[in-house]
């Protein structure tokens, strides 16, 4: 019989190990805890997705003006 061993990550938040399955509801996180902890710190900003800031253009006067 074929018996695999369950894959096993570290939880991004405290790096405990946790078993990638469907009955972990929190996967990647261990518990309902990190899950939140890491949402605070993507609403805190202290994670963000690299890319141009748009807020840069909108704000440097380079763009036309309205026309109304």
């Amino acid at each position: 019989m074929n018996t695999k061993k369950p894959l096993t990550v570290a939880c991004p938040t405290c790096a405990a190990p946790v078993e990638w399955s469907a009955d972990n509801p929190y996967r990647p996180f261990c518990c309902e805890r990190c899950k939140l902890i890491d949402l605070g710190a993507w609403a805190a900003e202290e994670h963000a997705i690299p890319g141009d800031s748009l807020e840069d253009d909108l704000f440097s006067g380079e763009l036309d003006a309205p026309r109304h």
